[in-house]
């Protein structure tokens, strides 16, 4: 492939996700990549410690499951999903709901994490609907983030982000992440709100809240919220797209409750970074709702690539990988370094904070300003990683190594020392 002049081509034709185009630098041109290493086309290489916006579970370029989606390619590319089926579609499903909370019973295809949290809150809104009941309104936590598609925007934390759409965006009622110091306020002001009987959804990152910084809260917190729900006849929606495969430890952040949710969103690592795809799971009771001789009881959504048989297949490899001893070890290898780093980088006078969530770490850095996406110190921080060879994407002043599982120990001692010299740096 030719890649002369790559990144003035790309500027050319080019809209990024998340960039001002007019002040922003040229893109780094990729031409190949394997395991954690991304290699440029100009000769250089870059650890990838964010695993690509947190996709590629088992690293760039995995021989497995690349061979799987050649295979699959030889055989169905895709097939229309409304009224039609295939093996890899069916498999998947079933081995999910082996691995899935044990009130999870059915599953909805769409094409990423935002569309996964729309299809979580249409099955909530439309299942009161069905039952002539009026409920309408959504709880979900400050700082959230859910997507960029209207609905999930609507769930998401009010910011810089949704301020050009707030007239288009229906009302949630948003409330605390519940900590040490808060949580018993917290739960208070959520039992007078469900109290109320117009409470149709609770929507939450389950212990880690991503893109607002990752912020971490405790299980034990989360399950109190979820049985106020419960008795009050919410329905939780919980959105793993970032924490499940693994991320935090366990294979989802749900697994940490006691409490199940009534519906799961999951996308991101579902494919191992291979193909776009998500899926919504939902209890048994949420289905029910929608089967009836009537077709206005239809759940009236799909996408063209619904159930896609390639990224079925790479999500079948996928799982073969991570259900591996092999995979679990390098999980709990990686938590054990975050750990002992953790331990380190707190005493640094630069550092306000370091958190640990199975394979996800975060640090937050001293820089004089509120924590915030767009705290100044932002680009300076992300430049300073790639200038070490390190691609660390920084939320604000937090930066985060969310790594994929194949990472070496010595590349995760790369990336620690790039966070430290970093706070040597401010």
């Amino acid at each position: 492939m030719h890649t002369k002049n790559l990144p003035a081509r790309d500027r050319a034709c080019i809209w990024h996700p998340y960039t001002q185009m007019q002040t922003a630098e040229l893109p780094i041109a990729i031409s190949h990549a394997k395991d954690a290493t991304l290699y440029t086309t100009d000769g250089k290489s870059y650890l990838d410690a964010i695993s690509s916006w947190w996709v590629t579970l088992h690293g760039h370029a995995n021989e497995y499951i690349a061979q799987k989606v050649y295979q699959q390619l030889q055989t169905l590319e895709h097939v229309i999903f409304a009224g039609f089926t295939h093996p890899s579609a069916v498999l998947l499903c079933e081995r999910l709901l082996e691995i899935l909370p044990s009130n999870q019973q059915k599953l909805f295809f769409s094409d990423n994490g935002s569309t996964a949290v729309e299809v979580g809150l249409k099955m909530a809104f439309q299942y009161w609907y069905n039952q002539n009941i009026n409920k309408t309104k959504v709880l979900a936590f400050k700082n959230a983030y859910h997507g960029d598609t209207f609905g999930a925007m609507a769930v998401s934390g009010r910011s810089a982000f949704t301020a050009p759409f707030a007239p288009f965006l229906f009302d949630v009622v948003y409330i605390d992440v519940p900590h040490a110091h808060n949580a018993q306020a917290c739960f208070e002001e959520v039992e007078q709100l469900v109290a109320k009987g117009d409470v149709a959804a609770f929507v939450f990152e389950p212990l880690v809240q991503g893109a607002g910084g990752m912020i971490m809260y405790e299980p034990a917190h989360l399950d109190r919220l979820l049985s106020i729900c419960k008795a009050n006849k919410v329905i939780t929606i919980a959105d793993e797209v970032m924490t499940g495969f693994g991320r935090t430890g366990k294979l989802f952040a749900c697994d940490y409750l006691q409490q199940q949710p009534d519906i799961m969103c999951l996308s991101k690592g579902l494919t191992g970074g291979t193909m776009p795809m998500s899926l919504t799971s939902c209890a048994q009771y949420i289905y029910d709702a929608f089967l009836s001789t009537s077709k206005l009881k239809t759940f009236f959504h799909g996408h063209s690539y619904t159930a896609n048989p390639v990224a079925c297949a790479a999500a079948l490899a996928s799982l073969d990988i991570l259900l591996s001893p092999d995979c679990n070890n390098n999980i709990q290898n990686i938590n054990r370094a975050h750990v002992d780093f953790q331990a380190l980088i707190v005493q640094h006078p630069k550092v306000k904070s370091c958190r640990v969530r199975g394979t996800i770490l975060a640090v937050e850095y001293v820089t004089n300003e509120a924590t915030s996406y767009l705290n100044s110190k932002r680009d300076f921080m992300a430049k300073f990683c790639l200038s070490k060879g390190v691609l660390l994407r920084p939320l604000g002043n937090v930066l985060y190594v969310l790594p994929p599982y194949c990472i070496s120990a010595t590349q995760l001692q790369t990336a620690y020392k790039t966070m430290h010299d970093l706070a040597d740096a401010l």
